[in-house]
């Protein structure tokens, strides 16, 4: 790291064994609540620096921690996460999965690898005072890894003043910066549906059955309408039915007993998230009376509302400016639909989510599409933007 301009340590390119570090890990991809290889990596990378941590919190998460030399001080959270996708990889490229079926299409193998890279900034410079806690979470894909280690105890066990996290993004292009103070990211609920009709032959005896394939449609159009009629047009929000199960092809005139749907909804808003949930099941107990079938609906927590504290967030923009310049950080920028569960983390401590922007010329494809690979080229800004969050953080103590 080389001193840049107004103080800011600044990474210029990261370091070839992060690299190869990230490459190893996207080879070898593993799912939310499995990442042992992963976490052992993490673990033998820690115990060669002669950092601190402990193991297994969250069934596979690691924290961290490095106390500066200076004494005690502000405790500064810094978070990544490990696990991949259900996902076949497409992408060509030479450390593809070895994986059927599973890839890292999040860049979480990026994440991990940078937040490695602030341990050794750290590691090796302890010229301040307090404690930096680097956070390596497991299964932050919709199966609970944030809630997991917050049960275990996270925030008890390693108190914290403020945490941090970041995340590629390849709608944004390399070198700018999406932040905003609130919500940044859409809280969001799984969606599944289950109705029980009653079946039979479609040509000779349709009207004695209780068609689950005929509410199904009209649940669906109705469903996709609440969003349109029963929320207010200034308040963003998704209500998506995306699968549906019911019958055989083969069977063209056989009415099935069930019909299976699933699906998502997301707002910006505990009020709008409330209503979205309140008139999807006004509308199945309403097909219920009026088709005489029995509708199970289920609706799963998945995801909080990711908002960013106003002082974390604006130690975030004064980093990015300082550090990158005033024009790095996207103009306008709006708040995303999509989901993430560090906003757990933020429910329990202040902090701060940023975007970094990961989009090129060579990746040009979005995260969870098959054919995604991290950009190497936002390692060494992601190291830098890590570690200058925590020195910043760590100095407002003063």
């Amino acid at each position: 790291m080389n001193d840049g301009t107004n103080g800011i340590v600044m990474l210029d390119e990261a370091p070839t064994h992060l690299v190869d570090l990230r490459h190893a890990l996207h080879r070898n991809p593993e799912l939310g609540f499995e990442e042992r290889a992963t976490a052992d990596r993490v673990f033998r990378h820690l115990q060669q620096l002669g950092v601190a941590c402990e193991c297994g919190i969250g069934v596979t998460g690691i924290v961290a921690w490095i106390c500066g030399d200076r004494g005690e001080g502000r405790r500064i959270g810094l978070r990544a996460d490990m696990d991949a996708l259900p996902i076949h990889e497409t992408s060509g490229v030479a450390h593809a999965s070895e994986v059927a079926g599973r890839m890292h299409a999040c860049g979480h193998d990026g994440h991990t690898s940078m937040l490695l890279g602030a341990v050794e900034h750290f590691a090796a410079n302890r010229d301040f005072a307090g404690t930096v806690y680097f956070i390596f979470q497991p299964a932050e894909e919709g199966v609970g890894g944030a809630r997991a280690m917050i049960a275990d105890g996270l925030f008890e066990r390693f108190p914290m003043d403020a945490v941090y996290a970041l995340h590629n993004w390849p709608a944004l292009p390399v070198g700018q910066f999406g932040l905003i103070e609130g919500p940044i990211m859409a809280g969001g609920d799984r969606v599944d549906i289950a109705i029980h009709g009653r079946g039979g032959h479609g040509g000779l005896n349709p009207h004695g059955c209780i068609d689950p394939v005929r509410i199904a449609g009209e649940l669906i159009t109705q469903a996709h309408a609440i969003v349109g009629r029963d929320i207010d047009p200034l308040a963003p929000a998704v209500l998506s039915l995306c699968s549906v199960q019911a019958g055989d092809l083969a069977g063209f005139a056989v009415i099935p007993d069930t019909a299976r749907l699933s699906g998502t909804l997301r707002a910006l808003d505990e009020t709008t998230r409330n209503t979205l949930r309140e008139r999807l099941r006004a509308l199945c107990h309403g097909l219920e009376t009026i088709h005489g079938a029995r509708i199970d609906l289920s609706i799963e927590d998945k995801f909080s509302i990711t908002y960013n504290h106003p002082g974390p967030t604006a130690t975030a923009r004064a980093v990015i400016e300082s550090g990158f310049g005033e024009a790095a950080l996207a103009p306008d920028y709006p708040p995303c639909m999509g989901g993430e569960d560090f906003s757990y983390m933020l429910d329990v401590c202040p902090g701060a989510y940023i975007h970094v922007g990961s989009g090129d010329a060579e990746h040009t494809h979005g995260l969870h599409h098959p054919a995604y690979d991290f950009n190497d080229r936002i390692m060494a800004p992601g190291i830098t933007l890590f570690v200058q969050l925590a020195r910043r953080a760590l100095a407002e103590s003063a």
